[in-house]
């Protein structure tokens, strides 16, 4: 080859060495900035001596075998105390704490526009005629629709193998105890004729809209729903699973549930629930109501928002401490207040340890206070 065409050969690779080079270290800038910007996740801090205190001390004083506590603050956990005798990866029912989720799949139809918190359901249930058809999504979520409360157990009494649209028919039959929207009578079998409703609306059996838009995208792999007196049947049998009460989970995965409601709606970067249905699932709805049954080891007037408690509410009706306690021990809450979140898991019966988890929940207040003074 010419000496002249050696050089300019050599010239040419030598620019395609240098802009590689350039490139090259473009990226590695690139990726170093970004890195710079992701935020760092805490590592889960050893739990303060205080609560593990006070945990042992409701296992001592109330012959429980084990409790796990989790405390959250912006997705991360901050720690997480298994006490006592009780397997971190044990599969509860959690009676109440179902509330909560299942209002939360109903809004996820609500925000499709496939519902509305306020039409009657008449309108979509031809079997609730009269008074009963004017009753409204909103009243059924928030124990007003006069359908009456725990007595009797409407409800749980009937078979998981029917369908939640003859669960809903059967309820149509019984007689309004008050005229909807007057009396707040919490436990009634209201949330049924939700689910009811969210089937006809969408055409998707509840499992396998819980399956999708709840559980799957929040990965909670351990979770399903049943009826707490039909522990026997299988998920495949159970076509009219309780859905206030009727919830099997672990910690973690309901922990995953209330990170996602903590964020405003999103987990992971996905959407799960609007902003809107937060703000309203979190909005006192009994304020002009009779409240004909309170709170379990409270002597305070709570409010019932959808599907959880208020147990601390501003003067525009929002909560800042919201909350749904089940009868056999689990504690979900959520303080937005003091920007925590975090559940009691355990099989006991609420009554023989809502003191002592209150007591807990207050250290917790107090250990976080200290830890970030």
């Amino acid at each position: 080859m010419p000496p002249e065409r050696l050089r300019k050969a050599g010239q040419a690779m030598s620019r395609i060495f240098w802009d590689a080079l350039f490139v090259l270290l473009l990226i590695i800038l690139a990726c170093l900035m970004a890195a710079a910007f992701v935020p760092a996740i805490a590592a889960p801090m050893p739990p303060p001596a205080d609560v593990v205190a006070s945990l042992e001390k409701i296992i001592r004083q109330d012959a429980i075998r084990g409790v796990t506590l989790i405390v959250f603050r912006h997705g991360q956990q901050l720690y997480r105390v298994d006490a006592g005798d009780i397997d971190p990866d044990a599969h509860f029912p959690v009676a109440s704490a179902s509330k909560w989720v299942a209002a939360a799949l109903v809004m996820t139809v609500v925000d499709e526009g496939k519902l509305s918190l306020d039409e009657p359901i008449g309108a979509r249930l031809p079997n609730f005629t009269g008074t009963a058809g004017k009753i409204t999504l909103r009243q059924l979520l928030s124990y007003t629709s006069g359908q009456g409360g725990l007595r009797g157990l409407a409800d749980i009494r009937q078979d998981p193998r029917i369908s939640l649209a003859d669960s809903a028919s059967a309820i149509a039959r019984l007689p309004l105890q008050d005229a909807p929207g007057t009396v707040f009578r919490y436990g009634g079998p209201a949330f049924q004729v939700a689910g009811a409703l969210v089937e006809q609306a969408t055409g998707e059996s509840w499992t396998k809209l819980f399956e999708a838009r709840i559980a799957r995208p929040l990965r909670m792999e351990h979770t399903s729903w049943g009826n707490p007196l039909w522990p026997e049947l299988s998920t495949a049998e159970i076509r009219n699973p309780n859905l206030q009460g009727g919830l099997v989970t672990t910690a973690a995965d309901y922990g995953k549930f209330l990170t996602m409601l903590a964020a405003g709606g999103r987990y992971e970067g996905k959407r799960i629930l609007s902003e809107q249905a937060i703000a309203e699932m979190e909005r006192a709805q009994t304020l002009g109501a009779r409240i004909a049954v309170q709170a379990i080891g409270t002597r305070r007037r709570l409010q019932y928002a959808l599907g959880n408690w208020c147990e601390a509410m501003r003067r525009d009706r929002t909560c800042d401490v919201a909350s749904s306690p089940g009868a056999f021990g689990t504690y979900p809450w959520i303080d937005r207040r003091h920007d925590l979140y975090g559940l009691f898991f355990m099989r006991d019966r609420l009554p023989n340890v809502e003191r002592e988890i209150q007591a807990t929940r207050r250290v917790i207040l107090q250990a976080d206070a200290g830890a970030h003074p």
